[in-house]
């Protein structure tokens, strides 16, 4: 024991760990399966596709995701949607992803060189073969380490979730704080976890790139 502070308190914010790892997951795949498709619209060649997903990308990119929460959680309640704080943390989480990694896979797609589609052309592919089986599997190398980097970003934007109640490893910390006022030691902490979460998916990520830049030399 710390001071006030006790193993009981620090299995507690082990145990909110596990909560941030699901609603990270839960916004990650789910955010990959919209942004998939956000990607889709993006480079169609179809103006009525494109427009949509282009206002979607920017619109979710310019409101805080803070905002989004209150959206989802508050807002929606107004009309009678009373969401778990889980659910509506994970759908707002789950809209921005799918925003963010819309439009990084979009770069990476549009960064294929020309010639690329040319060849699958010349094979005779429609749109969709070029894409499933020449732009897409090049694309995805490349978006990796940008992907990988922006799953660190949502297991550290899993934090605002506890603005709606949610009870992950920010609002565990909140709640031992309240009970023993040592701030600086329960929130060193929290620190330190996220740390540890997000350190090796960061190590990964940079060493991916790095493959890529001695690849592409």
């Amino acid at each position: 024991m710390i001071g006030n502070f006790s193993l009981t308190y620090l299995g507690y914010m082990v145990q909110s760990i596990g909560w941030t790892l699901v609603l990270s997951a839960l916004a990650f795949v789910l955010g990959m399966a919209g942004g998939f498709l956000v990607m889709l619209g993006r480079i169609s060649p179809r103006r009525w596709l494109r427009l949509p997903t282009q206002v979607f990308i920017e619109a979710i990119q310019g409101i805080p995701l803070l905002i989004l929460l209150f959206i989802v959680y508050f807002g929606l309640s107004v009309y009678g949607f009373e969401l778990p704080s889980i659910v509506a943390a994970a759908l707002a989480l789950m809209v921005y992803t799918s925003a963010y990694l819309g439009d990084i896979w979009r770069g990476c797609v549009e960064a294929m060189p020309r010639a690329q589609w040319e060849a699958a052309e010349c094979l005779s592919f429609t749109r969709w073969q070029t894409l499933r089986l020449v732009i897409i599997p090049q694309a995805v190398r490349l978006s990796l380490p940008p992907t990988i980097g922006f799953l660190v970003q949502i297991i550290k934007m899993t934090s605002l979730a506890s603005v709606i109640g949610f009870v992950e490893l920010t609002r565990a910390g909140q709640i031992i704080n309240n009970s023993i006022f040592q701030p600086f030691l329960v929130f060193s902490l929290v620190g330190v976890f996220y740390f540890v979460l997000c350190y090796p998916l960061s190590r990964w990520s940079a060493s991916l790139e790095d493959r890529l830049n001695v690849g592409n030399r």
